[in-house]
Protein backbone atom coordinates (compact mmCIF):
# COMPACT_ATOMS: atom_id res chain seq x y z
CA UNK A 1 0.00 0.00 0.00
CA UNK A 2 1.57 3.18 -1.41
CA UNK A 3 0.44 5.75 1.65
CA UNK A 4 -0.86 9.55 -0.09
CA UNK A 5 -2.29 12.63 1.95
CA UNK A 6 -5.91 11.58 2.44
CA UNK A 7 -4.47 9.08 5.14
CA UNK A 8 -2.10 11.52 7.04
CA UNK A 9 -5.59 14.02 7.10
CA UNK A 10 -7.61 11.01 8.70
CA UNK A 11 -4.85 10.37 11.15
CA UNK A 12 -4.97 14.00 11.75
CA UNK A 13 -9.26 13.76 12.21
CA UNK A 14 -8.16 10.57 14.59
CA UNK A 15 -5.52 11.63 17.01
CA UNK A 16 -7.24 15.67 17.06
CA UNK A 17 -9.10 14.94 20.55
CA UNK A 18 -5.29 13.36 22.71
CA UNK A 19 -2.87 15.47 20.92
CA UNK A 20 -1.72 19.10 21.12
CA UNK A 21 -1.80 21.02 17.54
CA UNK A 22 2.24 22.34 18.69
CA UNK A 23 3.69 25.55 17.95
CA UNK A 24 5.66 27.23 15.00
CA UNK A 25 8.46 29.22 16.53
CA UNK A 26 10.97 31.02 14.17
CA UNK A 27 14.21 33.41 15.54
CA UNK A 28 14.69 36.69 14.08
CA UNK A 29 17.91 36.71 14.99
CA UNK A 30 19.03 33.57 13.59
CA UNK A 31 16.82 34.43 10.24
CA UNK A 32 19.74 37.79 9.66
CA UNK A 33 22.72 35.72 10.49
CA UNK A 34 21.63 33.41 7.62
CA UNK A 35 19.40 34.98 5.68
CA UNK A 36 16.69 33.16 5.27
CA UNK A 37 13.31 32.66 6.89
CA UNK A 38 13.75 29.14 9.16
CA UNK A 39 10.54 28.01 11.14
CA UNK A 40 10.79 25.16 13.89
CA UNK A 41 7.57 23.20 14.53
CA UNK A 42 7.90 22.48 18.00
CA UNK A 43 7.18 19.11 19.13
CA UNK A 44 8.86 19.22 22.38
CA UNK A 45 5.81 20.41 23.56
CA UNK A 46 3.50 17.80 22.11
CA UNK A 47 1.65 15.06 24.85
CA UNK A 48 4.78 13.05 26.30
CA UNK A 49 7.59 15.86 24.88
CA UNK A 50 7.82 14.38 21.29
CA UNK A 51 6.04 13.91 17.97
CA UNK A 52 6.18 9.69 18.73
CA UNK A 53 2.62 10.42 20.52
CA UNK A 54 1.26 11.35 17.12
CA UNK A 55 2.03 8.03 15.78
CA UNK A 56 1.13 5.94 18.95
CA UNK A 57 -2.35 7.56 19.21
CA UNK A 58 -3.32 6.88 15.37
CA UNK A 59 -1.78 3.48 15.27
CA UNK A 60 -3.98 2.76 18.90
CA UNK A 61 -7.57 4.48 17.58
CA UNK A 62 -7.14 2.79 14.12
CA UNK A 63 -7.06 -0.44 15.30
CA UNK A 64 -10.45 0.58 17.52
CA UNK A 65 -11.96 2.02 14.22
CA UNK A 66 -11.40 -1.23 12.45
CA UNK A 67 -12.25 -3.21 15.01
CA UNK A 68 -9.29 -4.76 15.78
CA UNK A 69 -9.04 -4.14 19.60
CA UNK A 70 -6.51 -5.63 21.54
CA UNK A 71 -6.23 -6.99 24.93
CA UNK A 72 -2.80 -6.22 24.82
CA UNK A 73 -0.42 -3.50 23.38
CA UNK A 74 3.59 -3.92 23.47
CA UNK A 75 6.34 -2.22 21.75
CA UNK A 76 9.47 -1.86 21.86
CA UNK A 77 11.79 1.20 22.04
CA UNK A 78 14.81 3.17 23.80
CA UNK A 79 12.78 6.52 24.73
CA UNK A 80 9.75 7.96 22.96
CA UNK A 81 7.77 5.96 21.42
CA UNK A 82 8.05 3.94 24.90
CA UNK A 83 6.09 6.73 26.12
CA UNK A 84 4.62 7.12 23.47
CA UNK A 85 2.63 3.92 23.35
CA UNK A 86 2.15 3.91 27.17
CA UNK A 87 0.25 7.02 26.40
CA UNK A 88 -1.71 6.00 23.92
CA UNK A 89 -1.93 2.67 26.34
CA UNK A 90 -3.43 5.24 28.74
CA UNK A 91 -6.43 7.21 26.47
CA UNK A 92 -7.47 3.46 25.63
CA UNK A 93 -7.66 1.95 28.39
CA UNK A 94 -5.90 -1.08 26.76
CA UNK A 95 -2.69 -2.77 29.33
CA UNK A 96 0.45 -1.88 27.52
CA UNK A 97 4.29 -3.60 28.20
CA UNK A 98 7.29 -2.02 26.60
CA UNK A 99 10.63 -3.62 26.04
CA UNK A 100 13.51 -1.20 26.45
CA UNK A 101 17.06 -1.65 26.52
CA UNK A 102 18.63 -0.92 30.02
CA UNK A 103 20.83 2.60 28.89
CA UNK A 104 17.71 3.88 27.68
CA UNK A 105 17.17 7.55 29.61
CA UNK A 106 16.36 7.23 32.91
CA UNK A 107 13.91 10.34 32.23
CA UNK A 108 12.23 8.10 29.63
CA UNK A 109 11.83 5.06 31.29
CA UNK A 110 10.05 6.61 34.71
CA UNK A 111 8.25 8.51 32.21
CA UNK A 112 7.24 5.44 30.76
CA UNK A 113 5.93 3.92 33.89
CA UNK A 114 4.40 6.64 34.95
CA UNK A 115 1.70 6.19 32.27
CA UNK A 116 0.47 2.81 33.51
CA UNK A 117 2.92 0.49 31.21
CA UNK A 118 4.64 -2.22 32.21
CA UNK A 119 8.34 -2.06 31.63
CA UNK A 120 10.86 -4.67 30.63
CA UNK A 121 14.21 -3.68 30.88
CA UNK A 122 17.33 -5.98 28.59
CA UNK A 123 21.33 -5.54 28.05
CA UNK A 124 20.58 -4.36 24.82
CA UNK A 125 18.40 -3.39 21.89
CA UNK A 126 18.83 -6.82 20.08
CA UNK A 127 17.68 -8.40 23.19
CA UNK A 128 14.60 -6.06 22.92
CA UNK A 129 13.59 -6.54 19.80
CA UNK A 130 13.88 -10.45 20.04
CA UNK A 131 11.55 -10.35 23.30
CA UNK A 132 8.78 -7.86 22.11
CA UNK A 133 8.36 -10.11 18.88
CA UNK A 134 8.06 -13.01 21.38
CA UNK A 135 5.27 -11.13 23.70
CA UNK A 136 3.89 -10.34 20.48
CA UNK A 137 2.93 -13.65 19.95
CA UNK A 138 0.97 -14.21 22.60
CA UNK A 139 -3.00 -14.70 22.25
CA UNK A 140 -4.61 -10.98 21.89
CA UNK A 141 -1.22 -9.06 21.85
CA UNK A 142 -0.82 -6.40 19.46
CA UNK A 143 2.93 -5.18 18.48
CA UNK A 144 3.00 -1.61 17.65
CA UNK A 145 6.74 -0.88 16.44
CA UNK A 146 8.15 2.23 16.67
CA UNK A 147 8.58 3.08 12.35
CA UNK A 148 7.92 0.17 10.59
CA UNK A 149 4.00 -0.05 10.79
CA UNK A 150 1.64 2.51 8.12
CA UNK A 151 -0.16 3.73 10.96
CA UNK A 152 2.78 4.88 12.99
CA UNK A 153 4.42 6.94 10.06
CA UNK A 154 0.95 8.62 9.19
CA UNK A 155 0.31 9.21 12.50
CA UNK A 156 4.26 11.27 12.79
CA UNK A 157 3.31 12.63 9.24
CA UNK A 158 0.45 14.93 10.71
CA UNK A 159 3.16 16.85 12.59
CA UNK A 160 4.13 17.90 9.23
CA UNK A 161 0.57 18.22 7.60
CA UNK A 162 -0.28 21.03 10.73
CA UNK A 163 2.87 23.22 9.84
CA UNK A 164 2.22 23.20 6.00
CA UNK A 165 -1.34 23.72 6.37
CA UNK A 166 -0.58 27.08 8.09
CA UNK A 167 2.64 28.22 6.28
CA UNK A 168 2.86 29.17 2.37
CA UNK A 169 5.87 28.85 0.19
CA UNK A 170 7.73 26.34 1.96
CA UNK A 171 11.29 25.42 -0.17
CA UNK A 172 12.35 22.76 1.89
CA UNK A 173 11.23 20.44 4.73
CA UNK A 174 13.64 19.08 7.02
CA UNK A 175 13.30 16.11 9.65
CA UNK A 176 15.82 13.52 11.50
CA UNK A 177 16.06 10.29 10.83
CA UNK A 178 16.28 7.33 12.84
CA UNK A 179 14.20 4.39 11.78
CA UNK A 180 12.23 6.41 8.97
CA UNK A 181 8.98 6.99 10.63
CA UNK A 182 9.16 10.82 10.83
CA UNK A 183 10.80 12.10 7.72
CA UNK A 184 8.58 8.79 6.17
CA UNK A 185 5.45 10.84 7.32
CA UNK A 186 6.35 14.23 6.66
CA UNK A 187 7.88 12.96 2.46
CA UNK A 188 3.96 11.90 2.24
CA UNK A 189 2.61 15.29 3.83
CA UNK A 190 4.82 17.62 2.56
CA UNK A 191 4.71 16.06 -1.38
CA UNK A 192 0.68 16.37 -0.97
CA UNK A 193 0.16 19.83 0.09
CA UNK A 194 3.86 21.48 -0.82
CA UNK A 195 4.72 19.17 -3.97
CA UNK A 196 7.73 21.52 -5.60
CA UNK A 197 8.96 21.36 -1.71
CA UNK A 198 12.07 19.75 -1.17
CA UNK A 199 12.38 17.06 1.82
CA UNK A 200 15.29 16.02 3.38
CA UNK A 201 16.49 13.52 6.16
CA UNK A 202 19.24 13.97 8.83
CA UNK A 203 20.86 11.67 10.71
CA UNK A 204 24.18 11.14 13.16
CA UNK A 205 27.35 10.28 10.89
CA UNK A 206 28.03 8.07 13.74
CA UNK A 207 24.73 6.46 13.31
CA UNK A 208 24.57 6.18 9.93
CA UNK A 209 22.67 2.91 9.02
CA UNK A 210 19.95 4.76 6.51
CA UNK A 211 23.01 7.07 4.68
CA UNK A 212 24.46 3.53 4.23
CA UNK A 213 21.35 1.79 3.29
CA UNK A 214 20.86 4.22 0.31
CA UNK A 215 23.80 4.22 -0.81
CA UNK A 216 23.77 0.58 -1.18
CA UNK A 217 20.10 0.36 -2.34
CA UNK A 218 19.28 -2.07 0.54
CA UNK A 219 18.44 -1.80 3.99
CA UNK A 220 22.64 -1.90 6.37
CA UNK A 221 21.84 -2.55 10.12
CA UNK A 222 24.46 -0.95 12.47
CA UNK A 223 27.24 -3.87 13.66
CA UNK A 224 27.12 -2.66 17.26
CA UNK A 225 25.19 0.63 19.42
CA UNK A 226 26.18 3.60 17.91
CA UNK A 227 28.34 6.25 20.04
CA UNK A 228 26.30 9.58 19.71
CA UNK A 229 24.19 12.24 21.68
CA UNK A 230 20.78 11.97 19.22
CA UNK A 231 19.54 9.15 21.11
CA UNK A 232 16.50 9.23 19.11
CA UNK A 233 18.21 8.19 16.03
CA UNK A 234 20.28 5.26 17.36
CA UNK A 235 18.18 3.17 15.38
CA UNK A 236 20.16 -0.12 14.27
CA UNK A 237 18.15 -0.20 10.91
CA UNK A 238 15.69 1.47 9.09
CA UNK A 239 12.41 -0.43 8.17
CA UNK A 240 11.30 -1.89 5.54
CA UNK A 241 7.96 0.42 5.02
CA UNK A 242 10.09 3.30 5.82
CA UNK A 243 13.05 2.61 3.69
CA UNK A 244 10.74 2.97 0.45
CA UNK A 245 10.11 6.32 1.37
CA UNK A 246 13.63 6.74 2.29
CA UNK A 247 14.83 6.27 -1.49
CA UNK A 248 12.15 9.01 -2.67
CA UNK A 249 13.61 11.87 -0.46
CA UNK A 250 15.51 14.97 -2.41
CA UNK A 251 18.41 14.74 0.09
CA UNK A 252 19.69 13.46 3.15
CA UNK A 253 22.00 14.36 5.22
CA UNK A 254 24.68 12.57 8.39
CA UNK A 255 26.04 14.90 10.53
CA UNK A 256 28.94 15.08 13.08
CA UNK A 257 28.42 15.07 16.63
CA UNK A 258 30.23 18.44 17.18
CA UNK A 259 27.68 19.87 14.95
CA UNK A 260 25.04 17.91 17.06
CA UNK A 261 25.98 19.43 20.27
CA UNK A 262 26.85 22.68 18.30
CA UNK A 263 23.37 23.45 17.46
CA UNK A 264 21.66 21.64 20.34
CA UNK A 265 23.15 25.19 22.43
CA UNK A 266 22.21 27.23 19.61
CA UNK A 267 18.54 26.32 19.43
CA UNK A 268 18.04 26.14 23.17
CA UNK A 269 19.23 29.14 23.45
CA UNK A 270 17.46 30.82 20.27
CA UNK A 271 14.40 29.21 20.91
CA UNK A 272 13.72 29.16 24.57
CA UNK A 273 12.87 25.70 24.97
CA UNK A 274 14.41 22.59 25.70
CA UNK A 275 15.56 20.43 22.98
CA UNK A 276 16.85 16.70 22.40
CA UNK A 277 20.15 16.68 20.36
CA UNK A 278 18.03 15.04 17.50
CA UNK A 279 16.16 17.09 16.89
CA UNK A 280 18.61 19.69 16.80
CA UNK A 281 20.74 17.89 14.26
CA UNK A 282 18.76 18.79 10.87
CA UNK A 283 19.73 22.25 11.64
CA UNK A 284 23.52 21.68 10.64
CA UNK A 285 21.93 20.04 7.15
CA UNK A 286 19.47 22.91 6.94
CA UNK A 287 22.63 25.42 6.95
CA UNK A 288 24.80 22.97 4.78
CA UNK A 289 21.67 23.22 2.21
CA UNK A 290 21.12 26.83 2.65
CA UNK A 291 25.03 27.41 1.68
CA UNK A 292 24.61 27.37 -1.90
CA UNK A 293 21.32 28.96 -2.44
CA UNK A 294 21.53 32.64 -4.64
CA UNK A 295 17.75 33.47 -3.32
CA UNK A 296 16.30 33.66 -0.21
CA UNK A 297 14.41 30.42 1.40
CA UNK A 298 11.70 29.33 3.47
CA UNK A 299 12.47 26.08 5.14
CA UNK A 300 10.03 24.02 7.95
CA UNK A 301 12.18 21.89 10.37
CA UNK A 302 10.43 19.46 12.18
CA UNK A 303 11.50 19.52 16.00
CA UNK A 304 11.23 16.28 16.82
CA UNK A 305 11.33 16.19 21.04
CA UNK A 306 12.49 17.30 23.99
CA UNK A 307 13.15 15.06 26.29
CA UNK A 308 16.04 15.52 27.92
CA UNK A 309 17.98 13.54 31.11
CA UNK A 310 21.01 15.19 33.46
CA UNK A 311 23.72 12.90 32.05
CA UNK A 312 22.86 14.12 28.45
CA UNK A 313 22.38 17.78 29.02
CA UNK A 314 25.94 17.81 31.18
CA UNK A 315 27.22 16.60 27.61
CA UNK A 316 25.74 19.07 26.07
CA UNK A 317 27.10 22.08 27.80
CA UNK A 318 30.92 20.75 28.26
CA UNK A 319 31.91 22.91 26.09
CA UNK A 320 30.53 26.25 25.05
CA UNK A 321 29.84 27.35 21.27
CA UNK A 322 27.37 29.99 21.73
CA UNK A 323 30.52 32.41 21.16
CA UNK A 324 30.49 31.02 17.46
CA UNK A 325 27.77 32.65 15.94
CA UNK A 326 25.79 30.18 13.19
CA UNK A 327 26.69 31.69 9.66
CA UNK A 328 26.63 30.55 6.66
Amino acid sequence: MTLVLKDIGRAKERIAPYITNTPILTSSLLNDWLGHEIFFKCENFQKIGAFKARGGVNAVSWLLETGQKPKKLVANSSGNHAQAMAFAGKQFNIPTTIFMPEYSSQVKIQATRSYGAGVVLSKDRNITDKLVREAAKEDGAYWIPPFNHEQVICGQGTSAFEALSELDAIDAVFAPCGGGGLVSGTYIATKGLAPMAEVIGVEPLNANDAAESLRKGSIQKLSAIPDTLAAGAMTMAVGEITFEYLKQLDGFYEIEEEYIVYWTQWLTHLLKCRLEPTCAMPMEAVRRWLKGKKSKQRVLMIVSGGNVDQPTTQKIWQKDYLSNIPSL
